[in-house]
């Protein structure tokens, strides 16, 4: 089995598609380049000791359309043979993968990847506006997912292909600049002294912006879980519930505006994830698209840029159909992360 011969030729079909994650594990199969993907029950993956028997259950054993290849994406960076998952304890083997199901083909990605392959055509019906602009230009763009963590990509448009790049954009440096910041900051649990935006853009962030707030107010905290912030911070039952939906918009907003000025996007910047469909009355607030904008001496070149919020149910599935239909539009680097039998 060899990672290079012939990396760039096509997926032979039927493909399995897979989207892996911490507590879910996604599949779907796409029979041809023509077809809709057949989607299949979620699997849990704490009900299976390894990636091949959840695959062999809850797919291979349903369908007699066996894939002849598979695309997967997972949370994490792909080095060698082996791939550890995060929050789970799979470690991907695509060589045992292609022995033990039979395939010819195993491409492994990472998840936001498959999320920045997804916006490259996401229908009108799967992407809600913040604060309508003219979306007319075929241009680069980015994908903010707040989460579990806060993942990012770029979507680059260049020499008529859109070109993914992942990274570690979660995890880049968030300061204050309001009054207001400059009071909640100092209670903002760090790590190693550092506040990276993921320690505030994503669940457990939320919360801790939340206690951050209660320290401030000189309150205790009545609400400890994502869901219930975000649920108290929406409906009005919970002051500081109610500014740390506000704060989170706004710090999200910096951050997408910078992702924008980064990537030059003028393409749009697509917030996905559930933390963004479930606040979405938040972010369509003025704080979200203020702090956007206010990029001087760029506020012009940002107040063109569109936002959007995902709502597609499975939007990196979706992606990774669209690249398996059509991988000649996308420059999607394969070396050391495709393995052939």
């Amino acid at each position: 089995m060899a990672k290079h011969s012939n990396i760039d030729q096509p997926l032979s079909f039927p493909i399995l598609i897979g989207d892996i994650g911490g507590t879910n594990a996604r599949f779907s199969l796409l029979v041809d380049a023509f077809s809709e993907p057949r989607e299949f029950p979620i699997v849990h993956t704490a009900d299976f000791a390894t990636i091949n028997d959840a695959i062999q259950a809850g797919v291979m054993d349903k369908t007699a359309q066996q894939p002849r290849s598979a695309i997967l994406a997972v949370a994490g960076p792909i080095r060698g043979d082996e791939i550890p998952l995060t929050n789970c304890d799979w470690v991907v083997k695509p060589k045992d993968m292609i022995k033990a199901l039979n395939l010819t083909d195993v491409v492994i990605i990472n998840d936001f990847e498959a999320q920045a392959l997804a916006i490259a055509n996401m229908p009108d019906a799967y992407r809600e506006p913040i604060a309508p602009r003219p979306d007319t230009r075929i241009a680069s763009r980015v994908v903010l997912g707040p989460g579990t963590g806060l993942g990012v990509a770029g979507l680059v448009h260049a020499q008529g292909k859109w070109i993914p790049v992942p990274g570690e954009g979660g995890h880049i440096d968030i300061g204050p600049r309001s009054k207001r910041d400059y009071e909640v900051f100092p209670h903002i649990k760090t790590i190693e002294g550092r506040v990276a935006a993921e320690q505030i853009l994503c669940g457990r962030g939320m919360v801790n912006l939340y206690n951050a707030i209660c320290k401030v107010d000189g309150v205790e905290p009545a609400l400890a879980e994502p869901k219930d912030v975000s649920h108290a911070g929406l409906d009005g039952s919970d002051p500081q519930a109610v500014e740390t939906l506000s704060l989170f918009a706004t710090y999200l907003g910096r951050i997408a505006g910078d992702m924008a000025m980064i990537f030059m996007a003028r393409g749009g910047v697509y917030l996905a994830g559930g933390i963004s469909q479930k606040i979405l009355p938040a972010l369509k607030k003025p704080e979200f698209r203020t702090a956007f904008e206010d990029k001087a001496p760029h506020n012009t070149l940002l107040q063109a840029i569109p936002t959007y919020v995902v709502t597609h149910p499975l939007a990196a599935l979706a992606g990774l159909a669209t690249y398996a239909r059509t991988p000649g539009r996308f420059g999607l680097a394969l070396e050391e992360r495709r393995w052939r039998r």
